[in-house]
């Protein structure tokens, strides 16, 4: 097959699968996740259900890629977050308020508690674990974070405070939840 033929077939392999993921999204945001079935996909996205099977062999699998391309989409947000410029403390602030902003607008997402438990979510934490657990030690050096404690176990403190993020009532208790975390992350003196 011709590479230029080869290319136009799997670029058209990734607009369709966005296209169904899209569709997916929309009609969970619209109808919600109970009302959400292969043929409402297909409708929504404009192919048929044939088509659509052959993308994803059941409504499971549309899922997984949907909460998989938001994980994904979500960490893409934070590592743009630490790799602006600013100090070490900034840097972790932005973060920290990147995650609380993400944790916050999945507010009675119902994807999200059923993937909860998923891979993706488990391989999601990991790398936001990881991403903290870097700013913290960069942030250790020039004192700026208190050394009475790990940075693993400061990644893992920063995780839980925020996580629940979605239960709060507005953007000023979203700011204070932050500001409250990274009050305890601070070096004393």
């Amino acid at each position: 097959m011709p590479k230029i033929w080869a290319d136009t077939i799997e670029l058209h392999r990734r607009d369709m699968q966005v296209a169904i993921l899209d569709a997916t999204a929309a009609l969970i945001g619209e109808q919600g996740l109970g009302a959400t079935t292969m043929l409402a996909i297909a409708e929504r996205a404009g192919i048929g259900r044939a088509t659509l099977y052959k993308y994803f062999r059941e409504l499971d699998e549309v899922l997984v890629a949907l909460h998989e391309r938001d994980v994904a989409s979500h960490l893409a947000a934070l590592e743009a977050a630490r790799d602006r410029q600013g100090t070490p403390w900034q840097r972790l602030e932005r973060v920290l308020e990147t995650y609380a902003r993400l944790a916050h607008a999945e507010h009675g997402s119902e994807l999200v508690a059923r993937m909860r438990h998923s891979e993706s979510v488990a391989r999601g934490f990991q790398r936001l674990h990881q991403l903290l657990q870097a700013l913290l030690e960069d942030a250790i050096e020039p004192r700026l974070v208190r050394e009475d404690v790990a940075p693993p176990e400061l990644a893992a403190f920063c995780i839980a405070a925020l996580s629940d993020a979605h239960t709060l009532p507005s953007q000023a208790a979203l700011r204070r939840r932050v500001q409250l975390t990274l009050a305890a992350l601070r070096a004393s003196g």
